[in-house]
């Protein structure tokens, strides 16, 4: 795995349009693969997420450039705090992944969950979560091998299931 000699990552500012305009081309271009659905962000979305995620201080995000392809945007992050009750800390679930498809296999995705971490132990987290579809078998191998593991309190019970339930608008 090589990585682009010239990674610059950073905590995103919601208040910096360039920012949020990467963050918005990116999590479109994650919305429109298959692993994110294969359908592009609706207008509402695009419209408002830039001061949604201004307005809520649980939420960061880690942009990913590659400066020797001119400062090109190439990853994203996105984070929400939550809390443990059973720890009584806060924890980061990493809730959006995305590396463009040029720079997959690169180590992109795995230097910014470095910095995430970093962010979650400075918010003093007890732990980052998150949720991987369990065809993305690259991801999966990513996330095992930089220490996540499938949740589980007692072995006899299982493992947790990640589920949904979508509400009336």
């Amino acid at each position: 795995m090589q990585s682009p000699a010239t990674l610059r990552l950073c905590q995103a500012d919601y208040s910096n349009p360039a920012h949020t305009d990467v963050l918005l081309a990116l999590l479109d271009a994650y919305a429109r693969d298959p692993a994110g659905g294969g359908e592009p962000l609706s207008d509402f979305a695009k419209a408002n997420l830039a001061g949604a995620l201004r307005a809520r201080t649980t939420l960061f995000s880690v942009l990913a450039f590659d400066e020797s392809a001119g400062s090109l945007p190439v990853g994203l992050v996105n984070c929400v705090e939550g809390f443990s009750t059973f720890a009584c800390k806060p924890l980061v679930n990493v809730h959006d992944v995305v590396v463009i498809a040029s720079h997959r296999g690169q180590g992109v995705a795995e230097k910014m969950l470095d910095l995430v971490a970093q962010i979650a132990a400075q918010r003093g987290a007890c732990k980052l979560t998150l949720e991987v579809l369990s065809g993305n078998a690259s991801a999966i191998k990513l996330y095992r091998r930089i220490g996540f593991e499938n949740y589980q309190l007692d072995p006899a019970m299982g493992q947790a299931q990640f589920m949904q339930k979508w509400l009336p608008e």
